[in-house]
């Protein structure tokens, strides 16, 4: 594997990013600054943090890095329950975005135990 790009997780990350965007198009402009941003952030950090570990040099440093998008996802289902708890989506989208989320952490876990025992 050569690249980041190359990585599973990392297409369905960014796939989840960019559907988080679409999401959050039909917010309204009074959550520029506070949801819309909030999920957009923690979106688009999960796939940065696991193309930014993959790049570095030690196998425990790229866990450290999947540790961190992890922690990015975790973020994410938080606003995207919250998000659906306040009216800014509705059961349904909540639903399929967690659907993405839980795959996401699913394949983040398993990269980390399968890099865990390479080292």
């Amino acid at each position: 594997m050569n690249s980041y790009r190359d990585l599973i997780v990392w297409k369905a990350a960014l796939k989840l990013a960019v559907n988080c965007y679409s999401a959050t198009k039909g917010f309204p402009n009074s959550e520029a600054y506070g949801m819309t941003s909030q999920i957009r952030r923690s979106a688009a950090s999960i796939a940065a943090n696991v193309a930014e570990g993959h790049g570095r040099e030690s196998t425990g440093t790229f866990i450290q890095f999947l540790r961190t998008a992890q922690g990015s996802l975790k973020e994410l289902e938080t606003h995207h329950i919250l998000s659906g708890e306040v009216g800014l989506m509705v059961e349904a989208e909540v639903a399929s975005l967690l659907g993405q989320t839980d795959e996401i952490g699913k394949m983040l876990r398993s990269m980390i135990r399968s890099l865990q025992q390479k080292s």
